[in-house]
């Protein structure tokens, strides 16, 4: 038998009921939408409003001129520095009154479970990056880690891979990427002002009798210390992995590297040709050729406050002042990746855009190359990373 819906009247109230229920079961809809925006607006205004609130560890030089740039940077907005930790309490305990910090803690594991602290600058020794990393994300920590990030290509890996997971932002601390002046030259190589670029030269020498630079235990070598910024440069320009990478150089007797010269072809004809030294002072600048002409990166190129341009005039760039030292060149330049972190922290972003996770990686596996080359073998390259 066939149901006239329309002449039924038996069913009205049936469909009354239904309409009913649908109805509230639809403002109940409308209702959850309406709290998850609110819920979602407010994790935003979260994020966006939220301070950096930054912990330092190690109280040694480069700590020292990362907290020195920071503080004095006029405009880091709301970044504040709440503790640092050293191995020797009263080591951090100097450095907080120095730089006026708060706190100061005699392990590296109060910084991890002080819930105060949202992000981590890590300046320790080489060895000590993958560790001190690890640790600090699985606390919830964003992290900025100094270069080199790791001792190897699988520590980067695992430590990229958990930052993932845990959804934290996580660089490392390539200061140089930010640098105004090569911000400068990727616009010019970008704009065609240099035409094909097809050729750079790099130099970095330094005299060096650090333990940090000769000891095999300490991630010793100049291809992590100093050589990082050469190959940086390279990427930087190049922007491409190198088809080939020929290595001469030569060995500490703990086994590490002292000097290498390396020449890295690419695709298309072009080639960069670096030099690094520990023993040797070089003239450290770096000159990138075109076909319409070339830019000098003038001592020190890694960070330069002067810049010859492609039409052969003096570009300089001049950096913030501050009434303590600092122990490096143009350390008032490492306040630039502060705001980088800063502002990818507030975005919610877990890495940088402009110094992304795969150059990291690509910087790794470089160096990897070329410490294969010359012989040089960390106990580390020998395990598993998770």
């Amino acid at each position: 038998m066939q149901i006239n819906a329309y002449s039924d009247n038996s069913l009205l109230p049936t469909c009354v009921k239904i309409k009913q229920h649908l109805s509230s079961y639809l403002n109940y809809l409308l209702v959850l939408n309406f709290l998850d925006i609110i819920i979602f607006a407010g994790q935003v205004a979260s994020v966006t409003h939220m301070s950096l609130r930054w912990g330092i560890v190690t109280a040694g030089l480069i700590s020292h001129d990362f907290v020195n740039a920071l503080n004095s940077y006029p405009d880091k907005g709301d970044q504040v520095i709440v503790a640092v930790a050293a191995r020797d309490k009263g080591r951090a305990e100097a450095f907080a009154k120095l730089h006026n910090i708060e706190k100061a803690y005699g392990s590296y594991q109060e910084i991890a479970t002080n819930k105060d602290i949202n992000v981590v600058y890590i300046g320790a020794l080489n060895p000590d990056h993958y560790p001190l990393t690890k640790m600090y994300l699985e606390h919830g920590k964003h992290v900025l880690c100094e270069k080199p990030f790791t001792l190897n290509v699988k520590q980067s890996e695992s430590l990229i891979k958990l930052a993932k997971q845990k959804n934290l932002f996580l660089m490392e601390a390539l200061w140089t990427r930010f640098s105004p002046a090569y911000i400068d030259l990727e616009k010019d190589i970008a704009a065609g002002k240099l035409g094909d670029v097809k050729f750079l030269e790099a130099n970095f020498g330094i005299v060096c009798d650090a333990e940090r630079m000769n000891k095999k235990e300490l991630g010793g070598g100049a291809i992590l210390d100093i050589g990082i910024y050469v190959l940086h440069l390279a990427q930087h320009v190049f922007k491409d992995e190198p088809s080939k990478i020929t290595v001469s150089g030569s060995l500490y007797p703990s086994g590490v590297d002292e000097c290498e010269t390396i020449i890295l072809d690419y695709p298309g004809g072009r080639r960069a040709v670096l030099n690094t030294q520990s023993r040797i002072a070089l003239h450290n600048r770096a000159t990138i050729y075109g076909t319409k002409g070339r830019v000098t990166l003038e001592d020190p190129f890694h960070f330069p406050d002067k810049v010859t341009t492609v039409d052969g005039s003096t570009k300089e760039y001049k950096q913030h002042t501050t009434n303590l030292h600092y122990n490096f060149w143009n350390s008032p330049g490492l306040a630039y990746q502060t705001l980088e972190v800063a502002r990818c922290i507030k975005e919610g972003l877990i890495e940088s855009p402009r110094m992304p996770h795969k150059d990291t990686l690509m910087l790794a596996r470089l160096v990897a190359n070329i410490r294969q080359q010359l012989g040089v073998h960390f106990d580390v390259d020998d395990e598993e990373y998770p």
